[in-house]
């Protein structure tokens, strides 16, 4: 990894948009240095492809494993001009980069995915109304961006509701249950009279996700759908196949996400995460312009995984349809892990029992490279696969009983 200064940017010749770029000297660019990025890395890597990464944390992740680290703001007009200059095409690892940057790029060479979209996923009104335009439904739901907003009276259709903030939140953040019509307007005014989003809480049975990727030729491929279970907000267990959708829904859930991504004139690697109703309805809940947690078992139990489709779509590459391999579960490992239950937040950390845990069969363990854990931060995932579902669901149980996860 090379910690590079940000050179004075001399033009380079853009490739043609329409021609696959070949491995060995060319490199791809990444916006972000999170975990996200770190798989990117990898994947470009093992495709031939040298990375950059433009990441402000000097301790990142992604800078950490990219072959070149562009240590600078994502809006830093000298960082991006280099960017340009040193790579062939660029991505993000994340949605909450500046539209306006990839904007800047994409003026250089092929960006994906395309700013529109990154800039739809990071407003949650933006997003629905997208959803609503490629005809995929999501929840009833209101704009509440000012005192009037928050005080109308058809917010009493919209209840018992979830208030969210438009931007930013993720992973349960910035999020408030309501249960009547007194209580919209202290909520707001508790998230800081920010723009918000009020959803109508609907009769929930389970929640699915689909990743597709979509190339620049038009061509639409999607992994498995996945089943997940969150826990405080935040992402806990993923299992593929997902053993109680039945597959009709499936389906339909795969239909819509490509409906969604071809509305949007998508390229890249896209997430939609679903509502499985009891009734059996789906209603869309949110997408994320990128890879997603709910897809790393990809990485072990599928021979494309979704960061390989995102490396295949940047680089105009063909591609195939991801071919599940072997049934998995994927647990999150959050810094809780390296806590005792009850200690308080200045406890010191201890390190998990990473050889009991690897001792049983099938399993595969993920860490970031975070140097730090916290409470509630993504330190890694482990991915159990077997020869079927019920073997790989009662591994992933005794490795969660060993690491003190609750059962599922």
């Amino acid at each position: 990894m090379i910690e590079a200064s940000i050179p004075v940017a001399t033009d380079a010749i853009s490739p043609r948009r329409d021609a696959p770029l070949t491995p060995g000297a060319t490199q791809l660019g990444v916006l972000g240095g999170g975990q996200l990025g770190r798989m990117f890395v990898h994947a470009a890597q093992v495709h031939g492809f040298r990375v950059a990464v433009l990441e402000p944390d000097a301790a990142s992740p992604a800078g950490a494993a990219a072959d070149t680290h562009l240590c600078a703001a994502y809006a830093d007009a000298c960082a991006l001009a280099a960017l340009a200059a040193q790579c062939a095409a660029v991505t993000t690892e994340f949605e909450n980069v500046p539209a306006g940057s990839l904007r800047t790029l994409a003026a250089r060479l092929p960006v994906s995915p395309p700013a529109d979209a990154v800039e739809i996923c990071q407003h949650r009104a933006r997003e629905k109304t997208a959803f609503a335009a490629a005809g995929v439904p999501c929840a009833p739901h209101a704009l509440i961006a000012s005192a009037d907003d928050a005080a109308a009276p058809a917010l009493a259709a919209l209840l018992p509701g979830i208030l969210k903030t438009a931007t930013l939140g993720y992973d349960g953040k910035g999020q408030a249950n309501v249960a009547s019509p007194a209580d919209v307007a202290p909520a707001w005014a508790a998230m800081g009279g920010v723009p918000c989003v009020l959803e109508q809480r609907l009769p929930l049975r389970l929640e699915i996700s689909v990743i597709v990727a979509r190339g620049r030729d038009g061509q639409v491929v999607h992994l498995p759908v996945q089943q997940n279970l969150h826990r405080q907000g935040i992402l806990a267990v993923t299992q593929v196949p997902a053993p109680d959708v039945p597959a009709g829904t499936a389906a339909e859930a795969v239909a819509l996400a490509q409906r969604l991504v071809r509305a949007l004139d998508y390229v890249g690697v896209l997430c939609v995460e679903f509502f499985v109703l009891t009734d059996g309805r789906l209603v869309a809940n949110e997408m994320a312009p990128r890879p997603h947690n709910s897809g790393h078992y990809s990485i072990d139990a599928c021979d494309v995984s979704q960061f390989d489709l995102q490396v295949r779509t940047l680089a105009g590459l063909p591609l195939v349809a991801p071919r599940l391999h072997s049934p998995a579960v994927m647990l999150n490992l959050l810094g809780d892990l390296w806590f005792e239950a009850g200690d308080v937040a200045a406890a010191a950390p201890r390190t998990p029992d990473w050889p009991g845990v690897m001792s049983l069969p099938g399993v595969r363990l993920h860490l970031y490279g975070k140097a730090e854990a916290r409470r509630g931060r993504k330190m890694g995932h482990l991915t159990v696969t077997a020869a079927d579902a019920a073997t790989a669901r009662a591994v992933a149980l005794q490795a969660a009983a060993r690491l003190g996860l609750p059962a599922f």
